[in-house]
């Protein structure tokens, strides 16, 4: 997954999800995916954003990984998340960006503030917080 700074530095971008049981006013999500077989995390993290963005990544860094286990409308899930910072190329827009996920759904796109002490929608994992400072630089 990539945490991707806006050209100023002052936000990243993050998908925003439909509502489920656990999160009624929807969730963010860091942009990425899963590994496919055979795939490098490194790798991985560069098809996502091309497929769902149309876009390449600059200046990709690794920064670390997380273990997330959450629950989705009730249903338990367990994911490893490798977790890069890089800028997109071309960025997303500011407002109406949108991203489209392997089954073909739309899901949109929006910056989420890197001072988000008063947001109100969760992100996701949780734990990607900790490496949040260590992207900005």
């Amino acid at each position: 997954m990539l945490i991707a700074p806006n050209a100023e530095g002052t936000a990243h971008a993050v998908s925003l999800n439909a509502p489920t049981a656990e999160n009624p006013s929807g969730f963010h999500r860091l942009i990425g995916g899963s590994v496919e077989f055979g795939e490098s995390h490194r790798a991985a993290v560069e098809r996502e954003v091309s497929e769902e963005l149309s876009a390449s990544i600059r200046d990709l860094r690794y920064l670390g990984v997380v273990e997330n286990i959450f629950k989705i409308d009730g249903v338990c899930g367990h994911e490893i998340v490798f977790v890069y910072t890089g800028r997109f190329d071309p960025e997303p827009a500011a407002t109406g960006a949108t991203l489209t996920e392997s089954d073909g759904s739309i899901v949109p796109v929006v910056w989420r503030s890197f001072d988000d002490s008063s947001e109100q929608v969760p992100i996701y994992p949780d734990e990607v917080m900790g490496l949040l400072a260590g992207s900005t630089g």
